[in-house]
């Protein structure tokens, strides 16, 4: 499972879980043993990857944060992936529509 916030809300926790650590900035948050790149961090705080479940959890315990406070959801990890297919899906029938009504259209000799 991942964790969604809304936009902005993924740097505003991270923000928040580095606030209440007292770390210099989010690659301190390294130094409490967590074990991810730092990278991976990165890009977590620059919204281009969803948190997984279990790291969340973790930066709420350590950093003392209450996750009724938070507004989230949780998602499938494959939640993009369903959302691509069916913007793929749309895109392809859009294209498949405008094909039939040109072909079937009176200037088109059959």
């Amino acid at each position: 499972m991942r964790i969604k916030f809304k936009r902005g809300g993924q740097r505003r926790f991270l923000d928040l879980v580095v606030v209440r650590l007292r770390a210099p900035s989010v690659r301190g948050i390294l130094q409490f043993g967590f074990d991810i790149p730092y990278s991976t961090l990165k890009n977590y705080y620059n919204g281009s990857r969803l948190l997984p479940l279990d790291l969340f959890n973790d930066l709420c315990e350590v950093a003392g944060i209450d996750k009724g406070d938070l507004y989230f959801e949780e998602v499938n990890e494959n939640w993009g992936k369903v959302r691509g297919g069916k913007a793929h899906f749309v895109e392809k029938l859009t294209k498949v529509e405008k094909l039939t009504s040109w072909k079937s259209s009176p200037l088109v000799e059959t």
